[in-house]
């Protein structure tokens, strides 16, 4: 259970899956590929972007199967991220030097796939003792491009050494990178009917970043019934353990863009707690099972969400109802 934190209402007395469920698992449960299908496809969508003289940020579209990437400059990797994430910064790079760099993604079994295209970057030459930041860029403006992308725009920044690159952030999570030169980006994998708050950050060759852009706020059009984000193959049963009973849930966590850490459990309609990863989330199955008191033949209905990478509820699970059982 090492990585997990849990946010308990007053309804329940929790306790900790390890403790309660020999038989079930509170983190990854290895169902993985062993059906022995194909390994993944390669990573496709790949961009690189230099982000100071020694940094370049790498992106890719997720991949099928994919249980963990493997980022290489040239021929040595140099950066390995869960499957669950598609960009990453590469640093300790030479200023004023061209970069090639391909990813490749690895499946639950260890298979590597074939590497993505070859991407370049040439990181900016080194400026000595910059400590200025840019100035925050202005006029940010943002529209909606179907239902499923945002197209961001904004007034270039400027500083006395240039502007290397612009950072985008969602909350707090920086979600994209583009050059300096560029004053407009595409932000994709959304939700229809969602709305969104973005913010832009400017950043020089030295690693100085400006204040943010007032936040530009959007709503996709459409609506989303919740089916693509609910988690799927939802299981629940009861067991019996010293005197109590206690509800055994597993499900299939929904496959969406990036890492979903966060999920809300519902007893007989009401919210009961939350479950936090605080580690690598599960990708194949998850597990958890909580105390519900020590009366036999007791009914509940139960069901699960998960809070999104874009920090919105995704759709319910199927509702299933438990029977505690018989007593002793």
């Amino acid at each position: 259970m090492r990585g997990l934190s849990f946010r308990p209402s007053h309804l329940l007395r929790l306790a900790l899956c390890a403790a309660l469920v020999p038989v079930a698992s509170c983190g990854r449960t290895g169902t993985g590929q062993g059906d022995g299908g194909s390994p993944p496809g390669a990573p496709t969508g790949v961009t690189a972007t230099a982000g100071t003289a020694t940094s370049v940020h790498i992106m890719w579209n997720t991949t099928a199967r994919a249980e963990a990437y493997e980022v290489y400059r040239g021929t040595t990797k140099v950066r390995e991220v869960p499957g669950s994430k598609h960009m990453v910064d590469v640093t300790k790079l030479r200023p004023s030097t061209l970069y090639v760099f391909t990813v490749r993604a690895r499946d639950a079994e260890g298979r590597p796939g074939p590497r993505s295209r070859e991407v370049r970057a040439r990181t900016p030459a080194a400026v000595a003792d910059d400590r200025s930041a840019p100035t925050r860029p202005s006029a940010p403006h943002g529209r909606a491009v179907g239902d499923r992308a945002v197209q961001l725009s904004w007034s270039a920044s400027t500083d006395e050494r240039g502007v290397a690159s612009y950072d985008i952030h969602q909350g707090d999570a920086k979600i994209h990178s583009v050059s300096g030169s560029q004053t407009a980006a595409v932000v994709t994998g959304l939700r229809p009917g969602t709305a969104y708050s973005f913010t832009v950050r400017a950043r020089d060759a030295a690693g100085n970043v400006s204040p943010a852009a007032p936040a530009v706020r959007v709503t996709t059009p459409g609506t989303d019934d919740g089916r693509a984000t609910a988690p799927t193959g939802f299981r629940a049963r009861s067991h019996r353990a010293d005197g109590a009973y206690y509800i055994d849930l597993s499900w299939v966590p929904p496959r969406v863009d990036g890492e979903v850490a966060e999920y809300q459990i519902h007893l007989d309609g009401r919210p009961a707690t939350s479950l936090v990863y605080g580690g690598d989330a599960p990708r194949d199955r998850a597990a958890y099972s909580f105390y519900v008191g020590r009366d036999a033949g007791v009914r509940h209905r139960v069901r699960v969400r998960a809070v999104l990478p874009d920090g919105t509820w995704g759709g319910f699970s199927t509702e299933r109802t438990v029977t505690t059982g018989p007593g002793p």
